[in-house]
Parts: structure tokens; C-alpha cells; sequence
């Protein structure tokens, strides 16, 4: 989200993390919670999905 910002804006949070050592502190945990999320989130192989949807038209071929 921070880098979305303008670069005004990103100066203005720059300053309020320096000033703001419990800001800071909340901002790194919620960075490092959303580090470990996308560490566990599972997509499904390429080859899986292209299984899949042979699959499923051999219904469509069997009408």
C-alpha cells in the first residue's frame, strides 16, 4: 500500500514512523504477519489446473 501512495504521502509516513516509535513497531508486525501469509498461501501447480479442466470437458464431449 505504501508504495501506491504519492510521493508526498510517503514522506508523510516516513516522518510518523520516526516519530512514532509504537506506530513503527505495529506497522513492522503487521508487515511481517503479512510476510508469513503469503509464505502459506498455496495456489494450485499450473499443471493441476490444466488437469483439471481436461477433465472437465470430457463431460461437455460425452452430451
Amino acid at each position: 500500500m505504501y508504495n501506491e501512495l504519492p510521493v508526498e504521502r510517503q514522506r508523510e509516513v516516513e516522518e510518523a514512523l520516526q516519530h512514532d516509535p509504537d506506530l513503527a513497531v505495529a506497522c513492522a508486525d503487521l508487515l511481517l504477519a503479512q510476510r508469513a501469509l503469503d509464505s502459506v498461501r498455496r495456489e494450485p501447480r499450473p499443471e493441476t489446473s490444466e488437469a483439471i479442466l481436461r477433465y472437465s470437458r470430457t463431460f461437455l464431449a460425452k452430451s
